[in-house]
């Protein structure tokens, strides 16, 4: 008993400074907080022994953050793959579906409003899906990536509502800048110039600052879809039936994105983080089921997509290299048009 007694003593003569400390924030909070009136909810100063009772990096709650029970986040899931087909599949849909004169050349389209629309809903699904997470991440990667995918996917916006419009004037997807008719007879050529900087902030410099956080967030998320217990790893039947329509958006997100080498390197990173896992006996939650499967069905469809049109020559021509992935608004322009062109013929 005397032991104890001496061993605790010890502990508040260690802890006197830091005591003391606390005494003193709390008392100037509460002047502070009669001055304004005493209504004010000001938060308590910073103390050693609230942060070692609540913060959960210390002793066994960090267990219990890591470890916490994770349901399937339909609601998030369903509403982050519906906005996706309505807001980015849909949006250059809706410019050519709708009649020219509600939104003429000069004026934003109703592609362009469902592209601000997606600018601001899609990176507060991103931080719900964060804030859901059963581990607790990494905030300052996160806050510092949806701010580069805010800002890419706004100088996306611009470029590709301009690229979209020139449609209308006979611009042809599937054929490089400087190959389009309407372009390459501009005078001075120097307008090429510009055009061919266009192009670039659409399809380089804006989808790389907009899928790369993209992706690194989904990745994040998935680091802390990992639970101890088995019966967590299995999947609703809505998942399974939500799968289908998310998996076909990552495909077109990847091929019309040409981003196929950025999502294969996630795709191999998630592989490899499942891997690990396993060896510490740790398995995939229903969400990281979810997204994994997703991954892999997208990586089906984009093996057909490329068998389907590997002995095109016009998109051959268009995208050489090693990687040949074509864009589907270049093979609509290609083909479809051209469908639709003969039938009116007709």
């Amino acid at each position: 008993m005397r032991q104890l007694s001496l061993v605790l003593l010890c502990l508040l003569l260690s802890l006197e400074p830091q005591l003391r400390k606390c005494a003193t924030d709390l008392r100037t909070s509460a002047r502070t907080a009669q001055v304004l009136g005493g209504d004010a909810d000001l938060e308590p100063a910073p103390c050693l022994l609230r942060d070692l009772l609540h913060d959960p990096r210390h002793g066994a709650g960090k267990n219990e953050d890591n470890f916490k029970t994770s349901q399937f986040h339909l609601d998030l899931w369903f509403y982050f793959t519906l906005q996706n087909w309505v807001l980015d599949f849909g949006r250059p849909i809706a410019m050519i579906i709708l009649p020219l004169e509600w939104f003429p050349l000069n004026k934003p389209s109703a592609g362009d409003y469902f592209h601000m629309a997606y600018n601001v809903i899609t990176p507060f699904l991103l931080l719900k899906l964060i804030e859901r997470s059963p581990k607790t991440l990494p905030r300052s990667m996160v806050y510092v990536s949806i701010i580069m995918f805010v800002m890419g996917a706004s100088i996306h916006l611009v470029g590709d509502s301009v690229n979209h419009r020139l449609i209308f004037s006979g611009y042809q997807h599937h054929l490089s800048v400087r190959e389009n008719p309407i372009i390459k007879n501009l005078k001075p050529e120097t307008l090429i110039d510009s055009f061919e900087l266009l192009y670039y902030y659409d399809e380089y410099l804006g989808h790389s600052m907009w899928y790369i956080p993209f992706f690194l967030i989904l990745f994040i998320y998935f680091t802390g879809c990992f639970t101890p217990v088995e019966d967590e790893s299995r999947m609703p039947v809505a998942a399974l039936l939500l799968m289908g329509p998310s998996s076909l958006y990552y495909w077109y997100l990847v091929t019309e994105g040409q981003i196929f080498i950025l999502y294969i390197f996630t795709f191999f990173a998630m592989m490899a983080l499942v891997m690990h896992q396993k060896r510490k006996g740790l398995v995939l939650d229903s969400n990281g089921l979810f997204l994994f499967y997703s991954f892999i069905i997208t990586l089906v469809l984009i093996a057909v997509w490329v068998i389907w049109l590997w002995n095109d020559k016009i998109l051959r021509k268009k995208y050489p290299g090693v990687i040949y992935i074509p864009e589907p608004w270049a093979f609509y322009t290609l083909h479809m048009n051209n469908l639709h062109a003969g039938k009116e013929s007709f």
